[in-house]
């Protein structure tokens, strides 16, 4: 059977660290001939949900933590090259007094 996951996955799974999602479960249940209760029903629903809740809040996190690092680059640049900018007119503006 394939469920195209690897080992470790598996692992997290036997370990209780992760489960697998809903498709996976349907093709686990299919494969073992059980039904999604059977094969679900040691798992604790409500440690599931919060984790996942805890999954989704991380990952949200790393994703506004993203957002924030590319728009603080994006400033960076636009300051530096404002910056190179006013350098550049201050020269014009010390070359053009001596002349």
């Amino acid at each position: 059977m394939e469920l195209d996951v690897s080992r470790q996955t598996i692992s997290k799974w036997e370990a209780g660290q992760s489960y697998p999602d809903f498709q996976r479960l349907v093709m686990l249940s299919d494969y073992f001939h059980m039904t999604l209760d059977e094969l679900v029903k040691d798992i604790d629903v409500e440690e599931v949900r919060n984790k996942n809740m805890t999954d989704e809040k991380i990952s949200s996190i790393y994703t506004d933590l993203e957002k924030g690092k590319y728009y603080f680059n994006k400033l960076f640049k636009g300051l530096a090259i404002f910056g190179w900018f006013v350098i550049i007119l201050m020269i014009i503006a010390v070359v053009l007094e001596f002349l």
